[in-house]
């Protein structure tokens, strides 16, 4: 069963001692003012009076150590309202996004472009997960067993090999010349999993450590979501906690915890787990065991056996609920298989794990994960019902490569709840997306922040005149057989009106390639010299690049574009989006949730359903309005907008464009 936690989040704090004051003669009014010394030093700021409200208000709540959650709309300069309150503070605080992209922005221009402008002499420090650091241990094994899978990838393991020698920081962030996803990155790399900690022969000079290390003495530290409640779980590790004790911990993009924390206080097991564990070990055989012969063959048995599980289940995509999984009899019969191939190994290593720190870690990794195993397939008794934190949901996800078993709580409030618990400490929320209308119920009741305090901005842009919000007329039932033409037809009149310059954002995959293949039907037919891109036809930035670049594109996309994309100027001047962005209500938590509050005699639909997802068609449209001189239309597809009562809490949580269902006033839109 999951482990279950109790204490603080960072154990017992310490009494800090502050390592710079705050400025005497400094004070918020005067910081955002119009000749104040950010107006002076940063270009392009501009005095925006929600800005200064939504600093006060963090500034108190620092002060205080009280829990606040501020919703802030775009161009309200949310980034800005709260670091200026934080380096104010003296104290030590921890900043936590959601994605390494902004992390990288505030550490390297928002961060030191606030500090120099108040004169504060903080230090700063940006820590991020294992695997964005070089692991010299890794590397050097990976140069001298010289397997790799091309050319390419054996050259990318020598540009990293240089680097390691020159960098400070290790941080492959530095690396433009290797790509991201080069297969080169996992050999020269650690995961939890393979890190040999204290056991290393190359400890000293271990690039994790020397950030660790700074984020110990820094005054700020910046980290993401994942990393933060990294922190939380490990705690065996050996190199001590990964996040120093502070004194005020900041979520950007906090609308992304619930499901970050799920699956850090939840556990899963996977093959890509298992088939790591078995090469790992074989490469480990080579250099610690060559003359036992058993263990690289227990190797090759446990991959085999992880990959025939994955090739029991015919389809990809699938999330199976417990009942579910019942009904794929080849699975379970493949699960068992898998499990007996990991006891051989694990009995193998046990019998080779003194030989080296390699064969040792290989040991402890394969009894773990077979616990994991164990815990997945004899769960313990579920707790009462009204004890609904320390429930757990059991389901299985096949994905094209692998397929991972899932215990995910059933409710995050009440162990995250503890995690606040303790040493007295300031917490702030902020988004942009956090809101249902003008209530945080849905989103402090996730969390359990029963005695929150919240805030709410809205945007500075002027939304009536530079936006128009369309939803078209008679449009099919979104669950008919031919919706995906239907979003055809009623967008290609405003694809055609924009000349392009859009984003279409569908709510599975499924949709997005069927109208992909759709729209490049029509711009073939009707000659319209629009560039169609696909998402997953190059990297994330890679396609924002081009889409920048290009000026007149239409990019299709699915989730991962819906938020955290910022296309600013005339290159996007249309989002259009296929259907509401409600879950399927057969995925296995979602349904175990609704399930939970429909035996509380509760809503479902209104108190879960629907807030998730205003919060993500808040999102989506986020994408279309990102500066003050944008111009665009917004068109949402689907008819229950405007035909089902719920639909008006859906809009009226959308900026307060102008509203049409006519054609001509958005063809009248872009000619203007």
């Amino acid at each position: 069963m999951p482990r279950r936690l109790t204490g603080p989040l960072f154990g017992i704090l310490l009494p800090l001692q502050a390592s710079f004051s705050r400025g005497a003669t400094l004070n918020l009014q005067d910081i955002f003012s119009a000749d104040g010394p950010l107006a002076k030093t940063i270009a392009g700021y501009r005095f925006r009076p929600q800005q200064i409200e939504m600093a006060e208000r963090i500034e108190a709540a620092i002060q205080a150590n009280q829990v606040l959650v501020a919703e802030a709309g775009t161009g309200t300069g949310k980034t800005f309202a709260y670091l200026a309150p934080a380096l104010l503070s003296g104290g030590k605080v921890i900043i936590a996004t959601g994605t390494k992209t902004l992390q990288d922005q505030l550490f390297n221009r928002d961060l030191p472009a606030m500090r120099d402008a108040l004169g504060i002499p903080a230090t700063i420090a940006l820590l991020k997960g294992r695997a964005n650091y070089v692991c010299p241990y890794h590397l050097e094994r990976a140069q001298s067993e010289g397997r790799f899978l091309s050319r390419e990838e054996a050259g990318h393991i020598r540009t990293i090999a240089r680097f390691a020698k020159a960098t400070r920081t290790g941080d492959k962030a530095e690396l433009a010349a290797v790509p991201e996803d080069s297969g080169a990155w996992p050999q020269a790399t650690s995961t939890r999993e393979n890190c040999l900690g204290q056991d290393c022969p190359h400890h000293k000079a271990c690039f994790v450590i020397a950030a660790r290390r700074e984020a110990m003495e820094a005054d700020i530290v910046v980290v993401n979501h994942h990393l933060f409640f990294a922190d939380v779980m490990l705690r065996s590790d050996g190199l001590g906690e990964l996040l120093p004790a502070c004194n005020t911990v900041i979520f950007d993009e906090a609308h992304q915890l619930s499901e970050v924390a799920g699956l850090f206080f939840g556990e899963a097991v996977g093959t890509a787990q298992l088939i790591e564990l078995a090469r790992d070990t074989r490469l480990e055989s080579i250099a610690g065991a060559k003359d036992y012969l058993p263990l690289p063959e227990a190797c090759r048995t446990l991959e085999k056996a992880a990959k025939d599980f994955r090739l029991a289940f015919h389809r990809e995509g699938l999330r199976l609920s417990e009942a579910q999984w019942q009904d794929h009899p080849n699975g379970i019969e493949a699960l068992k298989t898998l499990e007996a191939e990991l006891a051989e190994l694990t009995r193998h290593l046990d019998t080779q794990a003194d030989r080296s720190e390699g064969l040792g870690n290989c040991a402890m990794r394969a009894h773990d994960l077979a616990l994991r195993i164990k815990r997945w397939l004899h769960p313990p008794v579920r707790a009462a019902e009204d004890e609904e934190g320390d429930s757990f949901i059991k389901w299985a996800e096949v994905t094209h490569y692998s397929v991972t078993l899932n215990l995910t709580p059933l409710s995050i409030a009440n162990i995250f709840q503890r995690q606040m618990e303790g040493h007295p400490r300031a917490w702030i929320f902020t988004s942009a997306t956090l809101a249902v209308g003008s209530s945080f119920d849905h989103y402090c009741g996730e969390l359990g922040l029963k005695e929150a305090d919240t805030g709410l901005w809205g945007s500075p842009f002027d939304y009536e005149n530079c936006a128009m919000f369309y939803v078209p007329p008679q449009m099919p039932d979104p669950n008919s057989p031919f919706y995906h033409e239907a979003v055809l037809e009623a967008a290609w009149p405003v694809i055609r009106a924009a000349g392009g310059r859009a984003f279409v954002l569908c709510t599975s995959l499924r949709a997005m390639r069927r109208i992909h293949e759709l729209l490049k039907e029509r711009l073939e037919r009707d000659k319209l010299d629009c560039p169609l891109m696909l998402q997953g036809e190059g990297s994330k930035t890679e396609l924002l690049d081009r889409f920048r670049f290009l000026g007149n594109a239409i990019l299709v996309a699915s989730q991962s574009f819906w938020e955290g994309v910022d296309v600013r100027g005339e290159a996007l001047s249309l989002v259009v989006i296929d259907k509401l962005p409600f879950a399927p209500p057969d995925d296995p938590v979602l349904s175990a949730r609704i399930e939970h509050l429909k035996r509380q005699g509760r809503n479902a639909f209104y108190e879960y359903q629907l807030p998730r997802a205003v919060i993500s068609m808040k999102q989506g449209a986020g994408r279309l309005i990102r500066d003050e001189t944008d111009r665009g239309v917004l068109m949402v597809c689907d008819p229950r907008l405007v035909e089902k009562p719920y639909g008006k809490r859906i809009w009226k949580s959308l900026p307060a464009m102008r509203r049409t269902r006519e054609i001509g006033d958005v063809e009248a839109f872009f000619k203007r």
